[in-house]
């Protein structure tokens, strides 16, 4: 899982999350259940993130999104649970089909089932969707009486380089391995 490194484990544990094996990811999962991102943001933005500082309960949705899968009857017509066990894996529901009409940048958290946390596609903007998530935005999933603050919706890493959004980008390839030759940084030099 992107991000987990990054976001949700602390300082301290970093190097030793990177060398356990990730079905021995059970021994984090306090850092899973309140982030330091989650701690953060109301921090970092004074008086915008006040639902989530309030929020002292364990993010149950943060270890079904990332841990084990998302049981049936969390997201209607939805489950990628792969079992108790508490490991970062993707999971892939294959009786969701593909997307390829309308697909969402931001999978799940968009509306679309076939993207992430359903896998992880080309297009999938991962990065987005884990700080929405991390911010509250899938909390009532799992806790109805929680309301997301109104920015838990608009949190964005400022980065949007899906070729699907920007017309500046090379387009995906329409096979395998998909993504594009690099852009040569000679050809796109600018001049001082």
């Amino acid at each position: 899982m992107p991000l987990i490194n990054e976001v949700v484990i602390p300082l301290g544990k970093k190097d030793l999350w990177n060398m356990v094996h990730p079905r021995f990811d059970s021994q984090f999962l306090a850092y899973y259940q309140t982030p330091e991102l989650q701690k953060l943001l109301p921090v970092l933005y004074p008086g915008v993130f006040l639902n989530l500082a309030a929020y002292s309960k364990a993010r149950a949705d943060l270890v079904a999104i990332l841990l084990t899968g998302i049981p049936t009857g969390i997201i209607s017509g939805f489950q990628n649970f792969t079992g108790a066990l508490q490991a970062d894996y993707l999971r892939l529901n294959m009786a969701i089909p593909p997307n390829t009409s309308n697909p969402s940048r931001l999978g799940i958290v968009g509306g679309d089932l076939a993207g992430f946390p359903n896998g992880r596609r080309v297009l999938d903007d991962v990065i987005d969707i884990e700080l929405r998530a991390i911010a509250g935005a899938t909390l009532p999933l799992v806790d109805n009486a929680f309301t997301p603050d109104g920015a838990a919706g608009l949190v964005a890493d400022g980065v949007d380089s899906n070729p699907v959004q920007s017309p500046n980008s090379t387009p995906f390839l329409s096979t395998f391995p998909y993504l594009p030759h690099p852009v040569a940084g000679y050809e796109h030099s600018h001049d001082p």
